[in-house]
């Protein structure tokens, strides 16, 4: 046997040194003549660790050249010039990994590195693939031999289309894969990898789902979860009996039983975590398709995923993690998680020190936040101080301030944002932002925060308020003023803040600002019934009374504009000389007109019918109201409205317009009576009471709700806390025969003054400032923007 010394070339992609020589091996006869000869060329791959930029190449020549005996002393040179090269040879990898760490982080993992403890001497050569495949069919050894070599191949991607046509080659590793696969993890490891580089390419993905390497990945999956399982269980009661040499001093067989057990369970955890991993990517590289993605779902991929999620590996837990992510997008994949508890074992990972991790893990929080049901489970396991934490960390503040939002449109958590530092940072945020209009995400989270009264105290802390105001007007943001709207919606002192902004926002009102922002002020202006606030002086020293009045006519503007406009009149309409001002401009006919337009449209006859409920409190807009205007009528149309709230309030101001008109009362009266026996009102007008039909109905006939005789006798039905008659009362015709009015008061047994106090605005207290919407909540809520803000 003659070695003979050939060429040296470098590594294509690692630091190494290859040495190519020639093995001759000659068979001799008896006489020592040579009868058979055969030769054979190799190859010994000298890896270079600790090659570095520092590295002194003329010490390390000379060691490769005295260590290697295939390279003869001759071609030191040739050795150093290549070490040489190998020191300055730019490393592509590591470039690219620090661009992509430049850029936005990546939603999907890195690719699998040769694992360790697999990688071979001996380089692979696509001109050997038969013997490759022979090794397929020798002992495991040989067969984890052949395999590796063969993935050195795969892992070239310029290979690929020739592995692909070699049908032997592919089908003698599914084969064994399918056999093998529980004989050993680095045989299995080593073959999936193979599959894992075709997946890495979708047209390769028809080859994969031939020979069902899929579903055979899922069943070994599943297979190293339960192996799992079973290893822990087994360490944990190793841990008892260690445990118990605590007791025992003396025996130490136990202790030692433990360190070996736990040294095994390391080692087997580490090649099945290499197993699961390639595994798994494969599998969410075929998961491109939605087809195979569902077929994966009815194995229990889902639940497969989240049992991972247990491992401390963070390559692993990476790509776990960025699957569910993936898988999180339809419904029932969601509600596997939920089954699961996955939000439990996710809030473990937030924060941690591996940012790759820490990134996909908010992105998969993220999805899940959109479940009503998850947000309040993420507020239960403390992720909401953590996630505060966060956006001090540029990193990963946008994605942590989405959570964020979500989780703040629930009014339940709103509050607990106050006892968090998340207020004070947003603020931060608010008034460094450098452009003209704040980032979305940020000025969306604040409106929904501005929304609870507690939020609003530490908002407008110091000159918190003052701030927002100067850069609202400043830049017109429509958002910000949405926000500050929110802020002036609470009672109490934050809301007395506002009377040094009153005459700045009332200056907006006008029909050269921009619409939107127009929209927020008069909003922010229509919240601010403050009992000091002098709106008559508002009125005239910026002239809205006209641009008020125009904006009422039909189609003079977008109808969020004009419903704004309807609610400024009705908070004014609470001082008397503002009514009185406002009635003598033609308002009111201008209100009658717009309710005619949009008397399909629940929330302007709502807001419209509160305007007419706040005139008739006072005497001068009360006689316009009730002699000047069809209002009364409109008003007993809608008084059996299917809006809740349209009836609440129309029959308050019934109410009050029936104490003060005799006619009107019996107009109303009449009417309720009407609507309270209707059915039986249609029997008579329907059908002539003759003897025989009297006959025919016997007892059973239908009588009156009520009689006209007895209805004197029960107060309860018509007298109430909330007015004078009960909208669901039954009442006559009669009603009215013992009373009269006089000088504008109920005189008879009962006085309606007596049992309704006034306040400052003339109206009664029980009374709200402003009435439910027509949909059960009021305009300046949140509930508008919670999404379109977004």
């Amino acid at each position: 046997r003659k070695v003979k010394g050939g060429n040296i070339d470098v590594h294509p992609s690692e630091k190494a040194l290859i040495v190519h020589y020639e093995v001759e091996a000659t068979i001799l006869g008896e006489l020592g003549d040579p009868m058979l000869g055969e030769r054979k060329e190799c190859q010994k791959i000298i890896r270079l660790k600790s090659l570095n930029a520092n590295t002194d190449i003329a010490s390390l020549a000379r060691k490769v050249v005295e260590e290697c005996k295939l390279i003869h002393p001759s071609k030191l040179a040739d050795v150093e010039q290549l070490l040489y090269y190998l020191q300055n040879r730019r490393d592509a990898s590591a470039e690219i990994i620090q661009q992509q760490k430049k850029k936005e982080k990546s939603n999907k993992p890195k690719d699998p590195p040769p694992f360790e403890g697999m990688e071979i001497d001996e380089v692979a050569n696509i001109n050997d693939m038969d013997e490759y495949i022979e090794l397929l069919y020798e002992d495991i050894p040989d067969k984890v031999r052949g395999s590796a070599l063969i993935l050195q191949l795969a892992r070239n991607p310029d290979n690929l289309e020739e592995l692909l046509i070699n049908e032997t080659a592919l089908g003698a590793l599914a084969r064994v894969l399918r056999e093998d696969w529980k004989q050993s993890v680095e045989l299995a490891t080593n073959i999936i990898y193979i599959f894992f580089c075709f997946s890495s390419f979708s047209q390769f993905h028809g080859i994969i789902t031939h020979y069902k390497i899929g579903a055979l990945c899922m069943n070994i999956i599943d297979h190293e979860l339960k192996r799992h399982e079973l290893w822990q269980e087994e360490l944990a009661k190793k841990k008892k009996s260690d445990i118990l040499l605590i007791c025992y001093p003396e025996n130490q067989t136990l202790k030692k039983d433990y360190e070996k057990t736990y040294k095994k369970y390391q080692g087997l955890v580490v090649k099945q975590e290499q197993l699961l991993r390639v595994a798994l990517y494969l599998l969410l590289n075929l998961a491109e398709d939605t087809r195979t993605e569902l077929k994966m779902r009815n194995k229990n991929i889902v639940h497969m995923l989240v049992k991972a999620l247990d491992r401390d590996n963070f390559e692993l837990l990476i790509l776990v993690v960025s699957f569910l992510k993936k898988l999180s997008i339809f419904m029932e994949n969601k509600n596997d998680m939920v089954e699961m508890d996955i939000v439990e074992k996710l809030v473990k990972m937030v924060p941690c020190e591996h940012e790759d991790l820490l990134n996909i893990t908010l992105r998969l929080l993220l999805n899940l936040s959109f479940d009503t049901g998850l947000r309040n489970k993420m507020v239960q396991v403390g992720l909401l101080p953590k996630l505060t934490a966060l956006l001090a960390n540029e990193s990963y503040k946008q994605i942590a301030m989405c959570i964020l939002y979500h989780i703040s449109m629930d009014d339940r958590f709103k509050s607990m944002f106050a006892y968090t530092d998340c207020i004070p940072q947003l603020m931060k945020m608010l008034f460094e932002c450098p452009d003209e209009r704040v980032d979305l995400e940020l000025i969306s989270f604040c409106i929904n925060l501005a929304a609870n009264k507690r939020n609003v105290q530490l908002i407008c802390e110091g000159n918190g308020l003052k701030m927002l105001m100067k850069r609202a007007l400043k830049f017109k943001d429509p958002l910000l003023m949405k926000m500050i709207r929110n802020i002036s919606q609470h009672d109490g002192p934050t809301k007395s803040l506002f009377i040094d902004y009153v005459g700045d926002l009332a200056a907006q009102i006008s029909s050269d600002e921009e619409e939107e922002f127009v929209i927020e002020c008069l909003g922010t202006l229509a919240n601010l019934t403050l009992p000091d606030l002098d709106w008559e002086l508002v009125l005239k020293e910026y002239k809205l009374v006209p641009y008020l009045k125009d904006k009422l006519k039909p189609g003079s503007a977008e109808d969020d504009l004009v419903l704004e406009v309807v609610i400024m009149i009705g908070t004014v309409s609470m001082d008397d000389s503002c009514a009185a001002l406002l009635a003598k401009s033609g308002i009111i006919p201008a209100l009658i007109d717009l309710l005619n337009a949009q008397q399909e449209d629940d929330e302007f006859v709502c807001q419209i019918i509160y305007v007419f409920y706040q005139m008739v409190f006072h005497q001068a807009t009360r006689d316009v109201i009730i002699k000047e205007t069809h209002a009364p009528a409109y008003l007993i149309d809608l008084m059996h409205d299917k809006n809740a709230e349209i009836r609440k309030v129309c029959d308050n101001t019934l109410d009050i317009i029936a104490e003060y008109d005799e006619e009107w009362a019996k107009k109303i009266q009449s009417e309720k009576f009407r609507w309270h026996n209707s059915q039986w009102l249609e029997m008579v007008e329907s059908r002539q009471m003759d003897d025989s039909e009297q006959y025919l109905y016997g007892d059973d006939r239908i009588e009156p709700y009520i009689h006209d005789g007895d209805i004197l006798e029960r107060p309860d039905l018509y007298y109430n806390a909330d007015g004078l008659i009960a909208p669901d009362g039954a009442v006559s015709p009669d009603f009215f025969s013992d009373y009269h009015l006089q000088n504008g008061d109920l005189i008879g047994q009962h006085h309606f003054s007596s049992s309704v106090g006034v306040d400052g605005f003339g109206q009664s207290p029980g009374v709200p400032g402003r009435p439910a919407t027509a949909y059960g909540y009021r305009p300046d809520e949140p509930y508008y923007y919670s999404y379109g803000a977004r």
